[in-house]
This record gives C-alpha cells, sequence and structure tokens, in this order.
C-alpha cells in the first residue's frame, strides 16, 4: 500500500510539513509507504512548502506589519520566486494580540518582490494570505518606487488611514521589473471596493470597527483615482476584477502591476508537482486545519480530491464542518473527534493526535490491502 500524504498547514499549529512529517510516520508504523508532499494554496505557508518541494530559501530583510525591519524568506530556484505577505508583513509579524488596522503595511511584501527580482527570476510567485493590512497595496507600490501626494502636492505615507488624502501618484521613480512575469496565486475572488470588498470583507478580520471599516473604503476609492489619473488608467477597471480585494488590496496592487491571478490551489499544485506522483499512489492523504463550506471553494484539499479521482483521497483536519457535503473525500477524520482540548494553539498535541490518526488510517489500509 502506497500513500502521497499532501496536506496543507493546520493554521496556529503546525506547518504543512509537520502535518504530513506527523502523519507519515504514523502511517509507516503499519507499513504503508509513504511519499510526504507539503502542499500550498496561495496562504500563509507558501514558502516553506515551495521549500520542501525544493526550492531554495533566500532570505531577506524586509519591513513588518508595524515598518520594523525583520528578516523574511523567500523561495527561488532558476526561473522562478515564491513570495508571501504572511511572511514578510502579514498578522504573523505582529505581536500576539495586537491588530493594527489603520496602520499596518504593505510595505514589506513590496521590499521582498524587489529582492525577488533583483535575484534575475523570470517569474514570481505572490501569494497573498495571512495579510495585516488594508492599504489597496499602496505601501506595496511604495516599496517598488511610487510616491503619493495629498492636494497640495506634499508627500503622503501611503498607510491605510492616509488613503483618502492621495490625490496624486508620482510613478517616475518605479523600479523596472516589465521582464519580470508576475502572477497571484490566491483563491480569494474578492473585488477591491463594495460590500464584498478589501475592507468591508476582510477589514473586520483585521482590527477595524464600522467606522475604520467606511474610512478605509473611502480610502481604497481615493487610490484608485489617484492611480486612474496618474499613470494607471485602466484602476477602476483592475479594481473591479475578482481577487482584486486579496490581502486588503495587493491583488489590486499586483493587477496594476500587470500581474495575472491563478487558482492559488492549482498553481502550487503544478508547482510542487502533484500530479507526477500520483500513478505511484493507491491513495491520497490531504488535509486543513479547518473543513468547512470555504473548503467548498476550491480550497486546497477539495482541489487535491479532485486532481487525485479516481484514486481515494481521504482528509484529515483539525475539525470539519458540513461533512455531508464534502462527500468527495473517501473519508474525513478530525482531531477534534479524539481530545476535548482545543488543539489550535497546541502543536505538540496536535502533532501526537496526527500520529495516531496515521496509524488508524494505515492499519484499516493495510487490512483493506490484505
Amino acid at each position: 500500500m502506497r500513500a502521497l500524504v499532501a496536506p496543507d498547514k493546520f493554521k496556529g499549529s503546525l506547518s504543512a510539513a509537520e502535518v504530513a512529517d506527523n502523519l507519515a510516520r504514523g502511517l509507516a508504523a503499519t507499513g504503508v509507504h509513504t511519499v510526504t508532499l507539503p502542499l500550498a494554496d496561495g496562504g500563509d505557508g507558501s514558502v516553506a512548502a515551495a521549500v520542501s518541494a525544493g526550492m531554495r530559501p533566500h532570505p531577506c530583510t524586509v519591513a513588518d506589519a508595524l515598518g520594523r525591519p525583520h528578516t523574511a524568506a523567500i523561495a527561488v530556484d532558476a526561473e522562478t520566486a515564491v513570495v508571501e505577505v504572511a511572511n514578510t508583513c502579514g498578522l504573523a509579524t505582529l505581536p500576539r494580540g495586537v491588530l493594527v488596522p489603520m496602520t499596518a503595511s504593505s510595505y514589506g511584501f513590496g521590499e521582498a518582490i524587489r529582492h525577488a527580482v533583483g535575484l534575475g527570476v523570470r517569474r514570481v510567485v505572490l501569494a497573498l494570505g495571512g495579510s495585516a493590512s488594508t492599504d489597496g497595496g499602496a505601501g506595496l507600490l511604495a516599496a517598488l518606487g511610487y510616491a503619493f501626494h495629498d492636494s497640495s502636492g506634499q508627500p503622503i505615507t501611503p498607510e491605510a488611514h492616509a488613503l483618502n488624502r492621495i490625490r496624486r501618484v508620482d510613478v517616475s521613480g518605479a523600479a523596472d521589473i516589465s521582464g519580470v512575469e508576475l502572477i497571484v496565486a490566491s483563491d480569494v475572488n474578492s473585488p477591491l471596493t463594495g460590500c464584498d470588498g478589501a475592507a468591508a470583507l476582510f477589514a473586520p478580520q483585521k482590527g477595524a470597527g464600522v467606522t475604520d471599516v467606511d474610512h478605509l473604503e473611502a480610502g481604497l476609492k481615493s487610490l484608485v483615482a489617484a492611480l486612474r489619473r496618474s499613470g494607471c488608467p485602466d484602476a477602476a477597471a483592475l479594481a473591479r476584477l475578482p481577487g482584486a480585494g486579496a490581502a486588503g488590496g495587493c491583488g489590486f496592487a499586483a493587477l496594476c502591476l500587470g500581474a495575472r491571478i491563478v487558482s492559488g490551489a492549482d498553481f502550487f499544485l503544478d508547482l510542487l508537482g502533484f500530479q507526477r506522483h500520483l500513478p505511484h499512489v493507491d491513495v491520497v492523504i490531504t488535509g486543513e486545519g479547518h473543513l468547512d463550506h470555504q473548503t467548498l471553494r476550491g480550497k486546497l484539499p477539495a482541489v487535491v480530491a479532485r486532481r487525485a479521482a479516481p484514486k481515494p483521497v481521504i482528509a484529515v483536519a483539525g475539525r470539519a464542518e458540513m461533512p455531508s457535503r464534502l462527500r468527495f473525500f473517501t473519508d474525513i477524520v478530525t482531531v477534534a473527534e479524539r481530545t476535548a482540548a482545543d488543539t489550535r494553539q497546541d502543536p505538540v498535541l496536535t502533532a501526537e493526535l496526527l500520529y495516531h490518526i496515521g496509524v488508524d488510517i494505515g492499519g484499516r489500509l493495510t487490512r483493506r490491502d490484505g
């Protein structure tokens, strides 16, 4: 019996590699031969998954969500770099319990992009999950040389709270990235503004109150208008595209830079070589921290099940809701079924339970195979 163990991370608890390794240890204890392939869908953990698949980690110093310098990592091979919001300036770079929705910036993400371009790669993959800011990607653009001014011509630091003061954008000092293909890997389909846009839908998750959301919405509209007047005539149309609202508007900024948006899950499965493993295994084991209605919208486990068909696919999750609508999985097993404790912030207990889940799955598989 041969199994491909290809999960996403368990957010807040274990990386995709740690999930895969603990399941694989349990499976191996029962005699199942395993291949591990930690996956990502464009969210936090995308760089780590790319490194696990063979790309090189490359450190770079960037600003975190509060503007403090720190060392982040990008993943690089001969032609491609993977850069993520989460480890550069995302929520994970904030002190525990701190949310700063009006001042958090995407500047560090732009610094990482600029660093990646400087390495001479032909394409840069932008992973947009886990953001802390709703600045419309203005910080990203500032790191690439864009300058922002108010109605009097005074410079403006492009933080979220100040976006509504922007009237002109100077692109004369922008970095030349015309020779690099930019790919946004994201499964967020929201436009930049409106009731399902970056401010209304996602800013509350980053600490924004009702008044803050209204202020951010106005600021994002001001940013679009300023860019339209200052060298990006298609800004309004780009802001309406699905995905423009990803990562607090970093999707919009990337579109202004000429990026194309692709399904994060499908793109990373291709980048990490998922398909080439399928002919050599009998079963696929995937999963994520929480299986729910969002899984049905093209999250990674659902894409794994679709791409692996007709091979059986077992999903392992921290928790699961709506299991009756997830019948494209052969089985769903959860950590929550095995303990009354909240494992979302307990990596040690989660790892132990995943090992035992692997043992149980392996026992069933080997009995069936026998």
